[in-house]
């Protein structure tokens, strides 16, 4: 048979498998398109109050904002599902991507741009909204340039359209789960633009909010998406199928959790009363989609129990019925999350304040000891990032101890001290006090980027990993493990974790944000707030890995050079704070002036009283980085004079002598010198 007739063959067996799959996702579209229709309804949005007068941009923008980014989110959750199966569900033949799983990265090729598309879309539909004018009006204007490079809404939307178009030209030339994995993160980034523009950003606690819509579009995102092409998948018949839905089942759980939890903070923070769940309609689509959510959680835990045992032993049919069923309710709940999402939340009695609108909190009273002590401040970003980082640890501690392996409790105790002032600097007063005062915001700074850091490193995470992860299961393929070793044997951990790379990176970057407008810029968003606190602890922890890191790493640096490397980098600091202690002008003072705090030092003072602590703060984590080398160079030395004890012992046992060279050389020259001694 010639490869023509063989192709052609194979395209004929496919056909019905693809017009299944064809089938699924139309009923999927339809169910999302149905309760979105139901929900707009309901909810008033179809057909909202009309003051005459007032421009009115028409039935076609009502409906076609909606729509388009319902497409929108439809598409981006299949890209970030296809690049999740090809990365991570499906096994790998050391790190290069089998048939199916570069299938899939072709798909997301088509997906993404389909997704840019509907971004495009959207931002015409909202532009056509935010002015009031039918969709041709805007069209035909220069308006549409302006709000996509401008306004917030329109920014994020152009994000999508570039970083989808991005994703779209760079997967037609992955092969590697690396590189799929790498795109696959890049998908999660884009799904997070739109959201921290909508209503969860002019929420009373906007933060919350923001925080709450962000982890709950990942997780969103994993769980449809990993679904829906895992029933693709075994609709087309596909090898690995078993494997890859073990693997999503851990995932969904995990999902599952983050869903619910992330949802919990969303409606805290958008609904003044639980009276309003069951009077508003903002409450009632919410109540919609948390039974859509309870009963995802349902057929999960009954795949788990069922269907999975079912699937093991050769039977897919029983799978694919409750997977199909569970895709439609998904996007039913998609659909309902784009009518919420179209529908404004209760309106909330808001006191008189103008740092409420900013911050989400009234200003607070005059700094104190006490009130440091005693306001703490909810940060779910923080929050979330400390359990991980604490359950994790433990997890793999109580792993190692069921397995019999012994671990450091000085890494133990190091690694939850980080943790413990991590939880002090993001959730106490100082956290509080960081938005209104600079000085504060500089303590905190300081305290995330040079003694987090230390102790967390100290702690040896990566090592704890990698004891206490197991190794795949398929020989060449990349689980957890696999993946962590990738990573640290990755071209860009060498070139980063470079002394020279992470030392500049380190101080570079503090210059950098103050001494430029990102630094304003950050403090207007809760996005910024985020950004600034995760690289004020990246940056931190890779110098501090070069200088006393326990964990490999790809340079290792003589403990003199460490010393030197040290002692170099911390008058940066210090030149840093005096820098700020000699200007005269306001950092970020657009931020600091609308806030209308009337009481302590003026901005200026307190901003010179921030460089005051930064010049300062730099003598206690270098005298705990010191206390550390030293016992480190204490331990290597101790190390190799053991080593060389046993090496002596071991010569000597073998060929007589003490074992060491030079010293028995020296044994015979005094005997020698002895022996002519008594000679003469």
């Amino acid at each position: 048979m010639s490869r023509t007739a063989r192709a052609a063959q194979a395209a004929q067996a496919e056909a019905p498998a693809n017009g299944r799959v064809v089938k699924l996702a139309l009923a999927g579209v339809g169910a999302a398109v149905a309760a979105l229709v139901i929900a707009m309804i309901a909810g008033g949005a179809a057909s909202p109050r009309i003051i005459p007068g007032l421009p009115d941009q028409g039935a076609f923008t009502r409906w076609g904002l909606p729509l388009s980014k319902l497409a929108m989110d439809a598409a981006g959750v299949l890209t970030v599902g296809t690049l999740l199966a090809a990365a991570i569900l499906l096994p790998n033949d050391k790190g290069l991507l089998g048939k199916s799983a570069l299938g899939y990265v072709k798909a997301t090729s088509w997906i993404a741009l389909a997704w840019a598309g509907a971004a495009a879309a959207t931002m015409v539909f909202s532009l056509s909204e935010a002015l009031g004018l039918p969709v041709a009006d805007v069209l035909g204007g220069d308006e549409l340039t302006s709000f996509a490079s401008q306004v917030s809404q329109g920014i994020s939307l152009t994000l999508v359209v570039l970083f989808s178009v991005a994703i779209a030209l760079f997967a037609r030339g992955a092969i590697t789960a690396g590189a799929a994995g790498g795109l696959l993160i890049l998908a999660l980034a884009t799904m997070l633009p739109p959201a921290l523009t909508g209503h969860s950003s002019s929420s009373p606690n906007h933060d919350l909010a923001t925080t709450g819509v962000a982890v709950h579009l990942v997780v969103l995102a994993l769980w449809v998406g990993g679904l829906g092409v895992l029933c693709a998948h075994a609709l087309r018949r596909r090898p690995h199928l078993e494997i890859a839905t073990a693997r999503f089942s851990a995932l969904a759980l995990w999902c599952f959790i983050g869903v619910g939890l992330s949802g919990v903070f969303s409606v805290l923070a958008r609904l003044s009363a639980l009276s309003e769940l069951f009077t508003s309609a903002y409450g009632l689509l919410l109540l919609a989609k948390t039974a859509a959510f309870a009963l995802l959680g349902a057929v999960g835990w009954w795949h788990r129990r069922r269907t999975l045992p079912l699937l093991a032993a050769g039977g897919s049919g029983t799978f694919l019925r409750f997977a199909s069923g569970e895709i439609v309710v998904m996007f039913v709940a998609v659909g309902l999350a784009v009518a919420l999402s179209r529908t404004a939340p209760p309106p909330a009695v808001l006191p008189v304040d103008r740092a409420f609108d900013v911050l989400g909190y009234t200003m607070p009273p005059e700094i104190s000891l006490a009130n440091l002590a005693s306001l703490w401040w909810f940060d779910l970003f923080s929050g979330t990032l400390i359990a991980l980082l604490a359950g994790l640890y433990l997890a793999g501690v109580v792993r190692l101890a069921r397995r019999g392996d012994s671990w450091s409790k000085g890494r133990t105790a190091a690694w939850f001290t980080g943790v413990l002032i991590l939880l002090i600097a993001t959730q106490s007063g100082v956290a509080r006090y960081a938005k209104v005062l600079f000085s504060a915001h500089m303590a905190e700074h300081m305290t995330l980027s040079m003694m987090v850091p230390i102790f967390l490193v100290l702690g040896a995470p990566v090592t704890l990993a990698l004891r206490a992860l197991k190794p795949a299961a398929r020989r060449g393929d990349r689980g957890p493990r696999e993946w962590l070793t990738t990573i640290l044997h990755s071209r860009f951990v060498r070139v980063i974790a470079h002394p020279a790379i992470a030392t500049a990176i380190f101080i570079v970057s503090t210059y950098a944000l103050y001494f430029t407008p990102l630094f304003a810029a950050a403090m207007e968003e809760h996005l910024g707030h985020i950004v600034m606190t995760v690289h004020f602890l990246l940056s931190g922890c890779l110098f501090f890995w070069v200088i006393i890191g326990v964990d490999p790493a790809p340079y290792r640096l003589p403990h003199v050079a460490r010393l030197i490397l040290l002692f170099v980098t911390m008058p940066f600091h210090a030149f840093f704070g005096i820098a700020l202690m000699s200007m005269t002008t306001v950092l970020a003072s657009d931020w600091y002036d609308q806030l209308g705090r009337t009481w302590g030092a003026s901005a200026i003072e307190d901003q010179q009283t921030g460089g005051a602590i930064a010049w300062g703060f730099g003598e206690i984590p270098t005298l705990v980085v010191l206390l550390a080398l030293a016992f480190q160079w204490w331990r290597h030395d101790d190390r190799g004079a053991r080593r060389a004890d046993r090496r002596a012992d071991a010569a000597a046992a073998r060929d007589g002598g003490s074992g060491d060279a030079q010293l028995d050389a020296y044994n015979d020259y005094l005997a020698k010198l002895n022996r002519r001694d008594g000679a003469e």
